[in-house]
């Protein structure tokens, strides 16, 4: 089943459309984060300015250097040992939709530790978006069942795999990091 659900919504991906999907952190929304039109459509659904940056997801820390210009040794350390999803932001994103990168040119990165997210990065072999499944200023859902019908009703695929999932996952961590290694948080 697992195979199907990744098929079905890497055929979405390819195609620019946007997907529901579970991750290692809350539901999601996703797309190409290589492709300006399908993350004007996450905005779109989200009713969130276009002005806002995005998290990829990354399925191995090996794949940093093609969407990251400077990337200081201590992040290998901070994604291998992290105990919890950690997002790391970097400075000098590149290879991404422009409206995927903040505007001092940074870009939030997580290498996901979930075995759908996993397997479809890698099928994929380009990051995706991920952005919590809800609409903009609103409450960010615990749980599938707490995703409003207008966010389900405007994707173009919903995952149906650990939809019945009751674990209280929360948001990942969010660290700033400078190329020269200096760091601070964001989010805890």
């Amino acid at each position: 089943m697992l195979n199907d659900q990744i098929k079905q919504a890497l055929a979405v991906l390819k195609d620019g459309g946007v997907i529901l999907y579970p991750t290692d952190t809350v539901w999601g929304l996703g797309c190409d984060a290589t492709n300006e039109q399908a993350v004007e459509k996450i905005n779109a659904i989200k009713g969130r300015s276009n002005d806002k940056s995005f998290i990829i997801l990354l399925d191995t820390d090996a794949k940093l250097q093609s969407y990251v210009t400077e990337i200081p040794d201590v992040a290998y350390d901070l994604i291998e040992y992290a105990e919890s999803p950690l997002t790391i932001i970097f400075s000098g994103a590149k290879n991404l939709a422009k409206n995927v990168i903040n505007v001092d040119g940074s870009v939030g990165v997580r290498v996901v530790k979930h075995d759908f997210c996993e397997q479809l990065i890698q099928r994929f072999r380009k990051p995706i978006t991920s952005t919590s499944a809800n609409l903009s200023g609103q409450p960010t859902p615990k749980f599938f069942d707490d995703i409003s019908d207008e966010i389900k009703d405007a994707v173009d695929y919903i995952v149906d795999w650990e939809q019945d999932l009751s674990v209280d996952k929360k948001p990942s961590t969010i660290m700033k990091l400078a190329p020269g290694g200096q760091f601070s948080f964001i989010r805890r």
